[in-house]
């Protein structure tokens, strides 16, 4: 399903009609995406998937530069184990902001490449059985790469993938967006 999503979306980028080269200046972006969870927590192995959402505010230097700051959250990951004949129920979520760098290679005056890398300032809550259990917090990295094409002149649809690392553990989100640039 989230390959099909990805062919798609190239798909339509390689339809799309052609966008000014104009690349300057600034933006808003916003996506939506699955977010995965596979990691073992106190002999608790979750592995399960949630809905993923991230807002951002940027300024695009020039065809190849941007930086922007932005808000991510993964949603809450959620799983049921039995425990010695006991049902529980384990929660976990994260939340958090970014501050990074985006590096593209346009391929076309409506299709580009890109790469994001920067830091996520990001705290969470643990669950078991609807009692907070822990509550982590901390500053770890996070890379992506993914396509942008263009919609309008102003308009850009993206698909990526980015990583993210969370005090030891990690997600992987897949992701479709829109950024409108001013």
């Amino acid at each position: 399903m989230k390959s099909q999503s990805i062919i798609a979306a190239v798909a339509i980028a390689a339809l799309t009609p052609s966008i000014a080269s104009a690349d300057e200046g600034l933006f808003i972006a916003a996506s939506v995406g699955s977010a995965d969870l596979s990691e073992n927590f106190d002999g608790f192995a979750v592995d399960t998937d949630s809905t993923a959402y991230r807002v951002a505010v940027g300024w695009r230097v020039n065809d190849y530069l941007a930086v922007d700051a932005g808000y991510h959250n993964f949603g809450r990951f959620d799983q049921t184990f039995d425990v010695a004949g006991t049902l529980t129920d384990v929660s976990l979520k994260a939340d958090g902001f970014t501050l990074g760098g985006i590096g593209s290679l346009p391929l076309s005056d409506r299709v580009s490449l890109f790469a994001r890398a920067g830091a996520f300032f990001w705290d969470g809550d643990a669950e078991i059985n609807n009692v907070t259990a822990a509550r982590p917090e901390d500053t770890n990295f996070y890379f992506g790469a993914g396509v942008r094409f263009g919609l309008t002149d102003r308009l850009s649809g993206s698909v990526d993938g980015s990583r993210y690392e969370l005090d030891g553990t990690s997600s992987t989100v897949l992701s479709v967006g829109l950024n409108f640039g001013f």
